[in-house]
């Protein structure tokens, strides 16, 4: 309130204009991002096949025990989107070998193996951004996060590895992701260990 020099009283009225900032746009990727990218892309895509093609001599490190049976786990979990024997070589081990150490050497070799797919994700992700499946997972993944790709982890699913993709190219934390790929590993590993197991029971009488 102020008053006017005839004395009669005057209204001031204030008004505050909101200014609505936008964020600034992203910058695009330098050059040597784009390279280490197609670069990694590359790698995993090439590491997949050469092991498509070793399926026998991954097999046999399983004799050598545990250790053979978490490179074996690690190396047939690395082949993005086409399934290794890892399953198989688990479910007989388990037979064989106490069960829950071929559990956890197969659940960890395969969580370490699924980094594959969490790196195809961030090198690729202009690619995969584009595919009708990523565009499927994808709104699980940033809803439910690492407790989806636990959820989605622990059955046998052979199109796990998109899961995985697809927490790369959202760039989930990689601790995030590797401790929630590493339980669903181990759960679903020592599932089929055990059966492996009973069923040589059951078998030898």
């Amino acid at each position: 309130m102020s008053e006017t020099p005839d004395g009669a009283t005057e209204k001031t009225i204030q008004t505050t204009a909101i200014v609505r900032v936008n964020p600034p746009p992203e910058q695009p990727a330098g050059w040597k991002i784009n390279l280490l990218r197609v670069l990694v892309l590359v790698a995993v895509v090439g590491v997949s096949l050469l092991l498509i093609n070793q399926r026998a001599q991954i097999q046999r490190l399983a004799g050598v025990g545990y250790p053979g049976i978490f490179v074996t786990a690690m190396i047939s979990s690395a082949t993005v989107l086409v399934p290794g024997p890892g399953l198989a070589v688990v479910f007989t081990m388990g037979g064989i070998l106490h069960p829950l150490g071929v559990a956890l050497a197969a659940g960890s070799g395969a969580a370490v193996g699924e980094v594959s797919a969490y790196l195809a994700g961030i090198s690729g992700r202009a690619v995969i951004e584009r595919m009708d499946i990523y565009r499927r997972v994808k709104p699980q993944i940033v809803k439910y996060g690492p407790f989806a790709i636990f959820i989605l982890g622990v059955i046998p699913n052979p199109t796990f590895d998109l899961a995985g993709i697809a927490a790369g190219a959202l760039k989930m934390p990689f601790w995030k992701f590797f401790l929630a790929v590493w339980a669903a590993q181990v759960i679903k590993m020592t599932f089929i260990a055990f059966a492996g197991s009973f069923s040589l029971n059951w078998l030898t009488g």
